[in-house]
């Protein structure tokens, strides 16, 4: 990339991009073309030295902004995401809720990281009492235990819909089916409930179902502050899992999702003996 473009992209008059991340791809790129033009264009040693002075300076401005942006519409990168999005109740009215999540545990190499840790946060209406519910980080299953589909109030009483994240939960969370783990906050912590328990009232999956989203919700939260509930449906819209839908009430059968693992408490995992049956080496195929 020629010197002048670089000097071009870079003008101290523009806008900051409006994302940490687009920021920080924008930073990474450009340090990079300009110290191998560093080694090639000796003589331009003085402009390069006043280039990368701009750049640490707005590093910087990013680092100090980093609180009352991550506080607006999204934090994206860096480790962690967080954004806000607009839930829409079963009896129509919404609430504004904000997002969070950490990345880690394990994975292969050559992978990206996990979700770790995820957060919701919201206010009750009516109340202004601020709850917080966290998936956190199974050990035993190398990253956080579940996904967020639903948030319902009914009555000031919070209700949320999970599922278990993958099958190594599937099965610790008992492999529930339809494949949902319901929590109900009692006025001091959340406790799980039966699906029995559940009001039959609330029939829709209103938050976003984040797998592997972030940009989309980083484009759309840009836009208001937060993803709109339109636009949360918008993005929902791409599962076809029947799951995702709506909340079910019934059993899903032959389903694409968690409820097709395998059942690894079976004795058919638990036992020494192969799943198939094998011919002695010696014996004619």
């Amino acid at each position: 990339m020629p010197l002048e473009i670089i000097k071009d992209t870079w003008d101290e008059s523009a806008d900051l991009p409006k994302s940490f991340i687009s920021l920080s791809r924008l930073v990474t790129q450009q340090v990079y073309e300009r110290c191998a033009n560093f080694f090639i264009q000796k003589e331009s040693l003085m402009s390069d030295r006043q280039f990368l002075l701009r750049v640490l300076r707005v590093i910087g401005l990013m680092l100090a902004l980093g609180v009352s942006l991550s506080a607006g519409a999204g934090f994206f990168g860096f480790g962690g995401t967080s954004w806000k999005e607009e839930v829409l109740l079963h009896d129509g009215s919404k609430i504004i809720v904000k997002r969070s999540q950490s990345y880690g545990g394990r994975h292969e190499i050559g992978q990206s990281s996990p979700v770790k840790e995820h957060t919701i946060t919201f206010s009750l209406p009516n109340s202004g009492k601020t709850i917080n519910w966290t998936s956190e980080y199974g050990e035993d299953l190398g990253r956080t235990n579940f996904n967020l589909l639903a948030l319902h109030i009914l009555n000031g009483t919070p209700y949320l819909v999970v599922e278990p994240n993958l099958c190594l939960s599937y099965n610790k969370w008992g492999r529930p089916n339809p494949p949902y783990v319901f929590f109900k906050h009692d006025g001091k912590a959340w406790q799980r409930i039966q699906l029995s328990e559940f009001p039959a009232v609330f029939r829709t999956i209103n938050l976003i179902v984040n797998n592997g989203r972030e940009e989309d919700i980083e484009r759309l939260a840009s836009k208001l502050g937060h993803v709109s509930a339109e636009d949360v449906r918008q993005i929902n819209s791409s599962l076809t899992q029947p799951e995702y839908k709506t909340i079910l009430r019934e059993l899903v059968k032959n389903g694409l999702g968690v409820t097709s693992c395998p059942d690894y408490n079976s004795q058919q995992y638990r036992s020494f003996k192969a799943p198939l049956p094998m011919k002695p080496a010696n014996e004619k195929q």
